[in-house]
């Protein structure tokens, strides 16, 4: 399998926002994304910059140090943890001549791997041309010498001019097609009747899409991978004698691409009309304080902070104290005795792999749902017969 796989290298930056420490987990997430994607890295390089420089983003000798070692290791791509502008990109690709990547050109060449439904292909089509747009000028750069005075316009740049039309073109045609679908699944929202709509939520690769199949006895794609799930699946679910709506949502990550926030909009539209949140924590993961307040902040972006949000804290199977005194249950009750419990939230741990304590994760939603239930829907008959059972 690995001689499939590009031969890639990473690169970090280290300033005043963020030490080696944190810059090796984020180079941990980006490899995490390169694999998924189908590279294999070979190496991590850092540059310590306090400004990143606007030609190349790193300095001169360390893109000497990066291009030695391509030659001698026969690399084929390299991929920036940080956003590289179009001239920046165009100059490294110059100067080291391989494929040259950022974290949301990557982000979105998975998402395009994952998307299976129309819509979710639609979507991520449009993300990439508006990533396209403003650096076609690069992509003819071996047509730009001929240049000419007054009414000598070279050929490169009028065929630069041609494409930006035609992805211009592409991008009105899919936000066209997105706005149709877009008002076809809110009339289907609409029609879902008298049920409570709960959406899953949280970081990418936390076990969400595990969840839905644990509590919805579905078989929604899930895998050890980032963004296996891109296209939102919502499944009818019935906990004790209540039925509602459960929806699976693409994962969030640290920088998600705009593009991708944007074009995203109606898969996002699911946890803005949601009634409850179900946010899915990875708590085996070293970062998983961060990765709660990457969601936290697209939660703000998108408005939504306001709603009831239950945090079901996953993968307690794997989750290893760094003291090993104490057993994960010991743990756990001492997690909520910390920070844990200044949070006004409901909060569960759970394995939904190895269904670990899912009554009282059952329990929890049940109650909760049970609440929005009365208050939306108080003549519905169903709600009372478990009153008296």
């Amino acid at each position: 399998m690995g001689n499939n796989l590009e031969k890639t290298v990473l690169v970090g930056i280290i300033n005043k926002n963020q030490n080696k420490v944190k810059s090796n987990e984020f180079l941990d997430e980006l490899e995490f994304l390169a694999l998924t994607a189908g590279s294999i890295v070979k190496e991590r390089f850092f540059q310590k910059i306090d400004s990143p420089n606007p030609k190349t983003l790193i300095g001169k000798g360390k893109i000497n140090e990066i291009n030695s070692f391509i030659k001698s290791n026969f690399i084929e791509t390299i991929i920036f943890d940080d956003e590289l502008s179009p001239a920046q990109e165009n100059n490294i690709s110059k100067i080291l001549k391989i494929k040259v990547l950022d974290r949301t050109n990557l982000i979105l060449d998975i998402f395009a791997q994952r998307a299976k439904s129309s819509y979710a292909r639609t979507q991520v089509e449009l993300a990439q041309c508006q990533y396209l747009l403003p650096r076609l000028r690069g992509m003819w750069t071996h047509l730009e010498r001929q240049k000419g005075g007054i009414g000598m316009r070279g050929p490169g740049e009028t065929e630069i001019e041609t494409d930006r039309r035609i992805v211009r073109d592409k991008i009105s045609l899919l936000k066209e097609k997105i706005k149709k679908i877009d008002r076809q699944m809110s009339n289907q929202r609409g029609n879902r009747g008298k049920l409570v709509r709960t959406a899953l939520i949280g970081y990418t690769n936390v076990g969400k899409s595990t969840i839905m199949n644990t509590i919805s006895k579905s078989n929604v794609f899930a895998e050890n991978k980032l963004f296996a799930t891109v296209d939102t699946t919502i499944r009818k679910v019935v906990v004790k004698n209540l039925p509602f709506l459960l929806g699976d949502t693409v994962g969030f990550i640290r920088k998600l691409p705009t593009q991708l926030i944007e074009s995203f909009k109606s898969t996002l539209d699911e946890v803005r009309e949601a009634d409850l949140l179900l946010h899915v924590i990875d708590i085996s993961h070293n970062n998983f304080k961060d990765h709660m307040e990457s969601v936290n902040k697209t939660l703000n972006e998108l408005n939504v902070k306001n709603k009831p949000i239950i945090l079901i804290f996953n993968k307690i199977d794997h989750f290893i104290p760094k003291n090993k005194v104490y057993n994960i249950e010991t743990h756990i009750k001492k997690l909520k005795k910390t920070w844990i419990s200044k949070i006004e939230n409901k909060t569960v741990f759970i394995s939904a792999k190895n269904k670990m304590n899912l009554k009282e994760f059952k329990d929890i939603i049940y109650n909760e749902i049970r609440k929005i239930h009365i208050k939306r829907f108080p003549y519905n008959d169903f709600l009372y017969l478990h009153q008296f059972i």
